[in-house]
Parts: C-alpha cells; sequence; structure tokens
C-alpha cells in the first residue's frame, strides 16, 4: 500500500475497515458513502409504536396509514347484511298487514240489521248456525219475498248447507199458514229468523242478507267460476243461452244460472241447487292462493264480497270471516250441501225425513247425517 498500512489478515489493503467491507472488491468504489448518518429523534415520553411511525417517517419510509375501525363498530358487509335481512322482514310483515287491513277498511261497508225475533226462541246449540236470505232481483230483499233462504251449519262435523225451497208451505207466527218466503215480506228479518225457528227446530246465530246481483261483481273479481249444467239451458227470462257440461263463465252468466228457473224441470228445486253450485265455486275461487298472491285480486274480492252482504246486529267481522270461509267450504269431502227432504214437487215436506234431518243439526251431528237425508232435489229417487 501507498500508506504502508497493512492488513492484519495478511493484505495490504485496509479498505475493509475504512471502506464498510470488501463487498465490492478491490478498486471498486463501496455501493454507499461513508457520510455520517442522522439518527431520528423522538421523545422519550411516546409510546413505542408511535416512535417507530415518527422515524420511519424521518427516513422517508413511512407506511400507508391504517385505520383502525372503531372499536364496536361492526364491519361494512355485516352492517350490509344486516340492513338487507331488515328489508326482507319487513316485506312479509308489510303483506300480512295489507292482508289483515283491507277486510278491516271493507268491513265499514257491510251494512247491519237488527234480526233478533222476539218471544220464544230454541235454546242454544252447539255449533254455528246462519240463516242466510237473498233475492235474485236488481231491487233486493226491501218490501219483497225472499228468492233464496238456505241454513249454512258449522261445528264439529262437516260443514252443511241447507236450502230451504221459498215455496214450503209452514207456520207463519201472526199470519198462518203460507209460504215461508211471505215471512221476510209480513215482518222482515225478524219475522223470517223467528219463522224458521219455529219450522226446524234449529237456533239461528247469525243473519246474513245476500244480493244475488252482488255476485256479479265477485264472480269477475276472481276471473270467472266453473259450472257444470246437465242439460243445455236456453232461459229469455233469465238472459241465460249455454250449453251441457262443466265450462267457464263470467259474472253476469253465473247470475243468468243462478237465476234460471222457468226452464228447469223440478223448477225452483233446480234453481236452489244452482244457487249453491254458484256459491261453492265462488268460494274454491275466492281461497286459492291467486287471491293471496295478487294484491289487485285480493282488494276486489274482499269488497266486492262486503258489499254483497248485510248481516245481523252483533255479527263481527271474525263472525263474518267464519261464515265466508265456511261457504267455500260445503262441498264435495270438505261439506254437505242439501235441500230439505221433500215428498213431492209441490214442496210438502217429508217431515220425518226432514224432522231427523234439522235434529242432527241441532244436535251439531252432521257427520251422521246420511244420503238418504241429505239429497241434492230434497226427493228420494
Amino acid at each position: 500500500m501507498a500508506d504502508g498500512r497493512k492488513d492484519p489478515r495478511g493484505g495490504d489493503d485496509f479498505d475493509w475497515l475504512y471502506q464498510g467491507g470488501r463487498k465490492g472488491g478491490r478498486g471498486q468504489e463501496p455501493p454507499e458513502s461513508d457520510a455520517t448518518r442522522v439518527l431520528p429523534t423522538f421523545d422519550r415520553d411516546e409510546p413505542p409504536r408511535r416512535r417507530r411511525d415518527d422515524a420511519r417517517r424521518q427516513e422517508g419510509r413511512e407506511e400507508p396509514q391504517r385505520i383502525a375501525p372503531t372499536p364496536g363498530a361492526p364491519p361494512k358487509t355485516r352492517r350490509k347484511r344486516r340492513f338487507r335481512a331488515r328489508w326482507l322482514l319487513l316485506v312479509p310483515l308489510a303483506w300480512l298487514l295489507f292482508l289483515v287491513g283491507v277486510p278491516v277498511y271493507a268491513w265499514n261497508s257491510v251494512s247491519q240489521v237488527d234480526a233478533e225475533p222476539g218471544g220464544e226462541r230454541p235454546a242454544d246449540q252447539p255449533g254455528t248456525t246462519y240463516l242466510v236470505v237473498g233475492s235474485d232481483g236488481r231491487a233486493g230483499l226491501a218490501g219483497e219475498r225472499t228468492d233464496t233462504i238456505m241454513l249454512l251449519h258449522t261445528g264439529d262435523g262437516p260443514n252443511l248447507l241447507l236450502s230451504i225451497p221459498r215455496d214450503s208451505i209452514v207456520e207463519v207466527p201472526g199470519h198462518g199458514t203460507t209460504k215461508i218466503n211471505a215471512a221476510f215480506a209480513f215482518g222482515g228479518p225478524k219475522l223470517m229468523v223467528q219463522t224458521v225457528e219455529g219450522a226446524t227446530g234449529i237456533r239461528i246465530d247469525h243473519y246474513v242478507e245476500m244480493g244475488f246481483t252482488g255476485l256479479v261483481q265477485l264472480v269477475d273479481a276472481v276471473g270467472g267460476i266453473e259450472i257444470c249444467p246437465e242439460s243445455a239451458i236456453d232461459d229469455p227470462m233469465a238472459e241465460l243461452k249455454i250449453s251441457k257440461g262443466c265450462q267457464e263463465v263470467d259474472g253476469k252468466t253465473a247470475l243468468g244460472y243462478a237465476r234460471s228457473r222457468k226452464s228447469q224441470q223440478l223448477g225452483d228445486i233446480d234453481r236452489a241447487r244452482h244457487q249453491r253450485e254458484v256459491v261453492s265455486s265462488i268460494g274454491s275461487e275466492i281461497v286459492s292462493w291467486q287471491t293471496v298472491v295478487n294484491p289487485l285480486r285480493y282488494w276486489r274480492v274482499v269488497n266486492a264480497g262486503a258489499e254483497t252482504v248485510t248481516v245481523s246486529e252483533g255479527t263481527g267481522p271474525i263472525s263474518a270471516g267464519r261464515f265466508a270461509y265456511a261457504m267455500t267450504r260445503v262441498d264435495g269431502k270438505s261439506g254437505l250441501t242439501c235441500t230439505v227432504p221433500i215428498a213431492d214437487l209441490a214442496v210438502n215436506w217429508d217431515q220425518e225425513r226432514a224432522d231427523q234431518l234439522f235434529s242432527l243439526i241441532a244436535e251439531d251431528r252432521t257427520a251422521e247425517v246420511g244420503k238418504d237425508l241429505c239429497l241434492p232435489t230434497g226427493m228420494r229417487q
């Protein structure tokens, strides 16, 4: 070496001591200068983590700032999930409120009438019996005779819908022996209830007055119903002309089918059977899933039904709802549809069989009603 310094490891080069090592080899410039290194300064009272951060910033090696989550705050993804879950819960809740709210709103349009008769009445009986009366005329029932008289009984056994022929000869209190439908014209709902109770021995719990012209709205609200006439019908008075067999019909045709009697072999007996068929078919459509999932159809059905009926005072929305539901379950396996047992087409009752049927209804034993007592026309074949 020019300055005479010896390498203690046997060489003459002390670059390993003064130049930071021999990584670059002899005669090569070191990778870094031997400039004095400025150490970072910090406050001794600062936390160690903050000291390290300050040191990195002063050396130009600052790391991206990390934002710590607020203590107790959930991650964004979890918050979004909770927000969506709340909306998913609100949808069925809103739909449930709609399903309940519409009948409550429609109930305001239901008329009520005093139908509680005076005098002696049958004692309370098991089950619930509704007296359903109606007219197929456009003027309603005011001052008229009823065209339709039915009893609907619900209880432990199957529902039973019983037609009482309007020309049945019975005792009308205060008016002697006459046709049963005259009771309404003589004394309105009160006398009608009293007459039916006296003739059958069945206590009436609720009175329901139905205008069959209102059924047009119900039929159209559900998009039509199916009827199955056993023969072709051409009845100009009922504005009806249909072929034999099952077919879909609108409200106007369904009303004509329920009104037709002049062209029927059994007259009013067949008409009563057609009316039960129409009511049952409407009921089947009302309780279908389409009514529940279609808000417009549900709105129309509930409001049309409310405008169609008048109920007795004391009949609340729950009882009315049970009546409406029971009327949808009076056909096939779910119920029975009958006519009062009669002996002839003059509508003289077969009193023995009629009394047997009335007793079973009064005792809520409809499960024991046999085919001999429950016939579509009331007459034995």
